[in-house]
């Protein structure tokens, strides 16, 4: 079944999985990641540091697992299962999220609409730091960029997204999706042993 046809409990259970696959296999968590001056390590950092500050600015809390300085995987593993355990419970991912600038919405989709999709981006810049497939489903790369272009102003002023790189028009919904976030579709991590 495809990403976009998933409730939103499913959509991280499954995005989440196959961002734990990628944080199993990484080798080394200093190796530089397609986000200028970030490390393998850096992306699950963010990932795990950030939807906590925005639950809580709307009266939403996380429990607090290792840190990503302690141990990259075990943080992110902690992290995952209580977002999915929250996303699980029908009556904490019905109750309201209000933000002063999202608006009042479900917690669940909230966490479906701005965490569980930069988990999906993501994936690729961890894969391609760890050397790993980084293929993503094609649906769903296609779905968030019909989503993201009409507010590409917005995005871009926000200062979290890149300049878009420019890829052929026929190029595929990843490269498309990649490229528009900011990310060079072409990048390749550099696996000379450092000094």
């Amino acid at each position: 079944m495809a990403l976009s046809d998933l409730t939103a409990a499913e959509r991280h259970r499954r995005i989440a999985g196959e961002f734990t696959e990628r944080v199993q296999r990484v080798a080394d968590w200093d190796a530089p990641a397609p986000v200028a001056g970030w490390t393998a390590r850096d992306v699950v950092d963010h990932l795990v540091t950030w939807l906590p500050g925005f639950l809580s600015a709307g009266d939403h809390e996380l429990p607090t697992g290792p840190t990503v300085a302690e141990s990259p995987v075990a943080a992110w593993t902690f992290h995952a299962a209580a977002v999915q355990a929250l996303l699980d419970d029908p009556e904490r991912a019905a109750t309201l999220y209000s933000h002063e600038r999202m608006g009042s919405m479900p917690v669940g989709e909230a966490i479906d609409r701005f965490y569980t999709t930069d988990v999906f981006m993501h994936t690729w810049d961890l894969a391609r730091a760890g050397g790993q497939d980084a293929a993503l489903e094609p649906e769903f790369c296609a779905t968030l960029l019909a989503g993201m272009e009409p507010m590409e102003e917005a995005m871009r002023s926000s200062g979290q997204y890149g300049p878009k790189v420019d890829v052929p028009a026929d190029a595929d919904p990843q490269t498309q999706m990649i490229a528009f976030i900011g990310r060079n579709p072409s990048w390749q991590p550099d696996l000379r042993p450092r000094p």
